[in-house]
């Protein structure tokens, strides 16, 4: 049995298990304004959570929690960022995918 992860228990998983194995983090933040959440920037909004580089890989990675949805603007990032772009949920967590994708138990990782 797995215990039930939140999007943002997954999050504080996937970075710590990424630095732990030497990729660069970078996760941006909202923050409440007058005008309540907003992640400050400029161009498309829906971009990724995590953006994760190692060796001169990248992976841009948009955490869900088991039933979260993407919205349209997601779905546009990632169709427009293409095979660098990932969707992880709680499950791929569990089952390895992203232990796979980090490469962990790799020659590299070790």
């Amino acid at each position: 049995m797995t215990l039930p992860l939140s999007e943002a228990d997954l999050q504080r998983c996937v970075i710590d298990l990424a630095q732990s194995l030497g990729w660069r983090v970078v996760h941006f933040r909202p923050a409440e304004t007058k005008k309540g959440w907003r992640t400050a920037i400029q161009g498309d909004a829906g971009f990724v959570d995590l953006v994760l580089a190692k060796d001169g890989q990248v992976l841009l990675v948009e955490l869900k929690s088991a039933t979260g949805t993407l919205d349209d603007e997601q779905k546009a990032w990632g169709r427009a960022i293409g095979a660098t772009w990932h969707l992880w949920r709680p499950m791929d967590w569990y089952d390895g995918t992203i232990d796979r994708a980090l490469g962990l138990g790799t020659k590299e990782a070790l």
